[in-house]
Parts: structure tokens; C-alpha cells; sequence
């Protein structure tokens, strides 16, 4: 019977680039989040995703793939934040707040004034069951290329995510630095697009990170522990929605959530009640070693 149910959703040729893609996006989008959630740029990741969403209705306009709408204006919304933090007295988190906003509802103008035969809410709410080969050839190759980038500038994120100060101090370019983790964002949010859509993409960007900074103190554990949690994740929720009939991104992203809502209860050190046990145990033991000293 398990294995039935393990096996039968596996005959679908869609079914199996639906796996594919949505595991894809979620080790890529799980490691870049380690960086995020160190770093403290969740609105970014918000305000990237969302600011595509212009981007991907002109490709459509124009007959270009989406992936190259969507990371025009990805990093249009990165350099127009970091414009106006520069040359005004509006902070970083207003002017994401601006940009993004700004940008998605542009979006969301063009999508009702463009003639389309698609379903273009399928860029906001996500379409990983109609993805194409093509779609996944694509997927695959940009998910690469930011992952390669990761994984050969690891050593200089990880110091500027920590101490951009002393990054500064031994020559690396803090500046530099920011820019390349905000390019390999706009690029992951493009990947991640069209598994979940626009609206659910900073969950997959900060959620594994998040689950992965609870469950252990070196970062580079998280940067195991995050992409297996999100695979995992994403596989029981693809399986959920073919049975229950559901929103495929959706389900990948609430069992996601349930993962870190049992760590954040449960997690042995920063877990709320797994703390509670932990300090009880250490006074029963402190109170013991009282009697025996009395």
C-alpha cells in the first residue's frame, strides 16, 4: 500500500518534472537562505521576488522567455533600492517597501490590461504541474549557475554575513559582496518562480534557513541541514497535493512551515519547550547536588 502510494504518482511524466523542478528550487533557495536569514535581508528576498512580476508579463508581451523579464527587473528592483538608500534620507527598509510594492502592483496593472490565452495568476500563485521540459532545462541551468557562485564565493559571504568589518579590514569589498548575494537572489527568485509563484517565493527563501539556524550553531551544518529539510519538504508536499487534489507550491511551502514550527517547539536547544526540559533537567540535577553536598 505504501509503496503504491510512493510509486503510482511516479507514471506521470509531469509528475516527475514537477519533483525535479520543485527539488531543484528548493536546495538552491534553502542554501542562499542560510546567507539571508545571517545577514537579515528577508525583506529583500520579499521585495526581489515580488518586483519581477513586471518583468515576466513584458517577456510574455514580447514572446521572450520569463526567466529574462524576471531578472531585468530583479536587478532593476536591487539597483533602485540601493539608489535610494544612497542619495536620499530614506532608509534601506522604506525603500525596499517602495520598490517592491511599486513594481508588483505595475505588475499586477499589466496582467489586467494584457490579452493573454495563459493564465497569467500562474506567475503569482505558482504552476509547477505545467512545467515543460523546456521549463526545466531552464530551471536547471540558472539553479547552476547561482549555485556554483555560492558554492565558489562561499568563504567571503560567510565572513561579510558575519563581520562585513573585518571582510573590509583583509581586503574584500562589503559593496562587492552584497551586490554579487543580491544578483545570486534576483537569479534564485527567478528559479524559484515558477514552482511557487511570486507570492510564496520569500518563504522558500528564509523558511529552511530560518528551521536550520534553530537546530544548530555552525554555519556550515545549516548548509547541509537547510537544502535536506527543504528537499524533503518539497517531496511530501508535491506527494500531498496529487493525493489531496490541492496547490502544489502551496502544500510544499505549509509543510515547510510545519517542519519549523515542530523545530522551533522542539529543537533540544532553541526549541521553546525543548529549552524548558532542558532547564528543568539541569535544576533537578543542581537540586540533587545540593542535597548530597547538605
Amino acid at each position: 500500500m505504501i509503496w503504491d502510494w510512493i510509486l503510482e504518482p511516479l507514471q506521470y511524466e509531469f509528475m516527475v518534472r514537477t519533483l525535479a523542478t520543485t527539488v531543484i528550487a528548493a536546495v538552491l533557495c534553502a542554501v542562499l537562505s542560510c546567507w539571508l536569514v545571517l545577514v537579515g535581508w528577508s525583506l529583500m528576498g520579499d521585495a526581489v521576488s515580488h518586483a519581477v512580476l513586471p518583468g515576466v508579463v513584458l517577456a510574455y508581451i514580447f514572446g521572450a522567455p520569463f526567466a529574462i523579464g524576471a531578472l531585468v527587473f530583479g536587478f532593476l528592483a536591487v539597483g533602485l533600492i540601493g539608489l535610494i538608500r544612497d542619495t536620499s534620507r530614506v532608509k534601506e527598509d522604506a525603500a525596499i517597501g517602495i520598490v517592491f510594492t511599486t513594481l508588483f502592483a505595475l505588475g499586477l496593472v499589466m496582467i489586467s490590461v494584457t490579452p493573454s490565452h495563459i493564465d497569467l495568476n500562474h506567475i503569482i500563485f505558482g504552476n509547477i504541474l505545467g512545467v515543460s521540459r523546456a521549463d526545466l532545462a531552464q530551471i536547471a541551468i540558472l539553479a547552476v549557475v547561482a549555485f556554483t557562485v555560492l558554492i565558489v564565493k562561499r568563504r567571503d559571504l560567510t565572513l561579510f554575513a558575519f563581520d562585513p568589518t573585518h571582510a573590509f579590514a583583509i581586503g574584500l569589498s562589503p559593496r562587492l559582496l552584497s551586490a554579487l548575494l543580491l544578483g545570486v537572489l534576483a537569479l534564485t527568485s527567478v528559479v524559484a518562480l515558477q514552482v511557487v509563484g511570486v507570492v510564496l517565493v520569500v518563504a522558500m527563501l528564509i523558511i529552511p534557513g530560518a528551521t536550520a539556524y534553530l537546530l544548530t550553531d555552525r554555519f556550515g551544518r545549516m548548509l547541509v541541514i537547510a537544502p535536506v529539510l527543504s528537499a524533503l519538504c518539497s517531496v511530501v508536499g508535491i506527494y500531498l497535493s496529487y493525493w489531496l487534489d490541492a496547490a502544489s507550491g502551496g502544500l510544499v511551502v505549509v509543510v515547510q512551515g510545519v517542519v519549523f514550527a515542530l523545530v522551533y517547539l522542539f529543537s533540544p536547544r532553541q526549541g521553546v519547550i525543548g529549552r524548558r526540559v532542558r532547564g528543568r533537567r539541569l535544576s533537578t540535577a543542581r537540586a540533587g547536588v545540593s542535597v548530597r553536598s547538605g
